[in-house]
């Protein structure tokens, strides 16, 4: 690995492992989920219909976008939103709390004030992605369940019960499996692209700390990651939109299975099936990305 790979992050010397602290980490990371939810979710509702798009559906961005508003209204771009709005903002609250405790960790046990890039920072975003995966594996089913069907009528709670009375509790956690493996790879790749970026800003400018880094910059770092972690990780999300959009009881194809999403997938589209909605995800992905970013750095020094 390269020296410049290996530049090291401008730490305190000691570490600070107070409930205060991570009680501070927890508040911002939801801070920057509600800024991601309430920038994403009209990106996030094309992004689904097209990744779970069928027969006659329209194929292109501009087709849903024309479709949804003839159909369903504008407000129709933030159905699903409850939900997201308060999951995620728990989720990312656990993966930059997950992140942050695992630097710790890693800092008190090697002793050190300096946190390597490659492998130590991308451990931590996927465990940070690990913590994540039990809450938002069953918020993300409920989200893509409103947003695939545009003639859903159901609210969230008959929605939670529909599930529970066809698959119970297994039916409410599908698609897990597949919700960790994206979410490792993602958080990793996520976590590492825009700390990689951080300290290079940190070094270029001869900052004392991060702190000192401008709104503008964390904006642009946060952006590049948030296209990092979708191009790293989209085919996953792919198959866990569709596994997660399927029917239950009779009406699935998937039964749950990754296998049969994935073979579903590659028999009907072929290798691009796996990169669909891909341009309103990226499109999605900066101002998403970039706001999550900047507003939990923002809340951090805020709150000191």
């Amino acid at each position: 690995m390269s020296d410049s790979f290996e530049l090291n992050e401008v730490v305190d010397a000691s570490v600070d492992t107070s409930l205060q602290r991570k009680l501070k980490d927890i508040a911002a990371g939801f801070v920057g989920g509600a800024t991601q939810v309430l920038i994403g979710q009209p990106f996030d509702l094309v992004k689904v219909r097209l990744q779970t798009a069928k027969g006659s559906d329209p194929q292109s961005m501009v087709g849903i976008v024309k479709s949804v508003l003839k159909n369903e209204g504008p407000s129709a771009f933030y159905k699903g939103t409850l939900a997201p709005l308060f999951g995620v903002g728990a989720c990312v609250s656990l993966q930059f709390y997950g992140f942050h405790e695992t630097k710790r960790q890693i800092l008190a046990r090697e002793k050190t004030s300096e946190l390597g890039l490659w492998p130590q920072t991308y451990i931590c975003g996927a465990v940070a992605g690990i913590v994540n995966t039990p809450v938002a594996a069953p918020v993300e089913q409920l989200r893509i369940l409103s947003q695939a069907d545009s003639k859903a009528t159901h609210t969230l709670s008959s929605m939670v019960k529909q599930i529970y009375s066809h698959s119970g509790i297994k039916g409410i956690y599908r698609g897990t499996g597949i919700t960790l493996a994206r979410e490792i790879q993602a958080y990793g790749v996520w976590f590492l692209t825009y700390e990689t970026l951080i300290r290079q800003l940190v070094n270029y400018h001869g900052y004392k700390s991060r702190d000192q880094i401008h709104t503008p910059e964390l904006l642009a770092c946060g952006a590049l990651a948030g296209n990092a972690l979708w191009l790293s990780s989209y085919p996953l999300d792919v198959i866990k939109s569709n596994i997660q959009s399927d029917g239950f009881g009779a009406d699935s194809k998937f039964n749950g299975k990754v296998s049969a999403a994935t073979r579903y997938i590659w028999q009907t589209y072929g290798i691009k099936g796996f990169w669909r909605g891909l341009i309103p995800c990226l499109t999605r992905a900066v101002p998403c990305s970039a706001g999550t970013f900047a507003s939990v750095e923002l809340a951090l020094r805020l709150m000191g």
